[in-house]
C-alpha cells in the first residue's frame, strides 16, 4: 500500500472533521448539527452527485460495458448478503443475521460521495453510469437479506410482503434522489449545467464536510453500546469490509480495466449501508436490533474505509492493471 495516499488520506479535512465529530460527543460537548440541516446536507450531497454523473453519462457513448457494469454491481449486491449471512448466523441470531448482512451487501451513498472525492483528489475521473450503478445496488440486497431471514424463521407469525419490501427499497428517498438527479443532469445541456455549477461543484467538499462531522456526532453515540456486544460484531465490521473490497478490486477487471470503475466497484463492495436498510430494516424486521447494525456500518465500517481502506483498494487496482 502507498504510504503517502494513506498519509494523504488520513490527514483529509473531510475525515478530520468526522473525527472532531465524536471527540466532541467524548468531551460532552453540546457540538450538533440540527436535524433538518443534517438532512438537508445529505440531500444535497445525493443531488449533487446524482447531477454531476448524470451530466458525465451523457457525454459517454453508451456501451456494452456499461450494461455489463450495471449486471455486475447488482450481482455484488446480491452475492454479498449470502455469504455474509452464513458467517453472521454462527454467532448472531437470526434477525440480526438477515439486518447486518443486507447492510453490507448494500452501499452507503455518503462513503461513495467521499470515493468521489478521493478520485478527484488523486486525478482520476469518476464515470457517470458508476453513478447508476451505486443507486441499483442499494435495493437487491435488502430483498435477498428479508428473503433469507424469510427461508430460516422456523415461526409462523412473521410474514413479510415482498411487494411493499421491493416497492420500499427502489422509492427510498436516497435512491429515488441519486437516479432523478442522475437523469436530469443527463438531459440538462451544458448551458443549462453551467448555471448551477457553483451549487453542484463549489460547495461540495465544504458540505462533505460538515455531513462528515454530523456523522461523527452521531457514531460517538453510539459507540459504547456497540462496544457492549462483544468482540465479533467489531471484529466484522472491520475485516469484510476490507475483505470485500479487495476481493471485489481484483474481480472488477473482468468487466472494466478502467483504473476510476474499478475503485468505485470495491468501494461499493466495502461500503456498508446505514440509512436505507435501517430504514427498511426497522418497519419490516422490528426483531433486528438498531444498536448493532447501525454503529457496525456508521462507526466502524465507515471510518475504515475512508481511512485504509480506500489506500488499499486503490493500490490494488494500480498492481493488477
Amino acid at each position: 500500500m502507498n504510504v503517502n495516499l494513506l498519509i494523504e488520506n488520513l490527514t483529509n479535512p473531510a475525515l478530520l472533521f468526522f473525527v472532531l465529530g465524536i471527540l466532541a460527543v467524548y468531551l460532552k460537548s453540546d457540538l450538533e448539527i440540527p436535524e433538518n440541516s443534517s438532512k438537508f446536507i445529505s440531500l444535497y450531497l445525493l443531488f449533487a452527485i446524482g447531477f454531476k454523473g448524470g451530466q458525465e453519462l451523457s457525454h459517454e457513448t453508451f456501451s456494452t460495458e456499461i450494461i455489463w457494469s450495471l449486471l455486475f454491481g447488482i450481482g455484488i449486491s446480491a452475492v454479498i448478503p449470502i455469504y455474509t449471512f452464513f458467517i453472521l448466523k454462527r454467532k448472531l441470531n437470526l434477525f440480526d443475521s438477515g439486518a447486518i448482512a443486507a447492510a453490507y451487501g448494500s452501499v452507503s451513498a455518503v462513503t461513495f460521495v467521499t470515493a468521489v472525492s478521493y478520485l478527484e483528489a488523486n486525478q482520476l475521473q469518476l464515470h457517470g453510469h458508476m453513478v447508476a450503478v451505486m443507486a441499483m445496488m442499494e435495493s437487491p440486497s435488502i430483498i435477498i437479506g428479508l428473503m433469507l431471514i424469510s427461508i430460516f424463521y422456523k415461526g409462523d407469525n412473521t410474514k413479510f410482503q415482498k411487494k411493499s419490501i421491493v416497492k420500499h427499497s427502489l422509492t427510498n428517498g436516497s435512491v429515488l434522489l441519486i437516479l432523478g438527479s442522475l437523469v436530469i443532469g443527463y438531459l440538462a445541456n451544458a448551458e443549462q449545467a453551467q448555471g448551477i455549477k457553483p451549487f453542484t461543484n463549489d460547495l461540495f467538499k465544504g458540505f462533505l464536510a460538515i455531513f462528515l462531522l454530523d456523522m461523527g456526532i452521531t457514531s460517538g453515540k453510539k459507540l459504547k453500546s456497540f462496544f457492549n456486544s462483544g468482540w465479533f460484531p467489531l471484529v466484522f465490521a472491520v475485516l469484510i469490509p476490507i475483505v470485500n473490497g479487495c476481493l471485489f478490486a481484483i474481480i472488477s477487471s473482468i468487466v472494466t480495466d478502467d483504473i476510476s470503475n474499478r475503485f468505485i466497484f470495491s468501494v461499493l463492495a466495502a461500503s456498508a449501508s446505514y440509512i436505507a436498510v435501517p430504514a427498511t430494516m426497522k418497519i419490516t424486521v422490528p426483531k433486528a436490533n438498531p444498536g448493532l447494525y447501525l454503529p457496525m456500518a456508521l462507526a466502524v465500517t465507515f471510518p475504515v474505509n475512508i481511512t485504509i481502506g480506500m489506500p488499499i483498494y486503490l493500490s490494488i487496482i494500480n498492481c493488477t492493471t
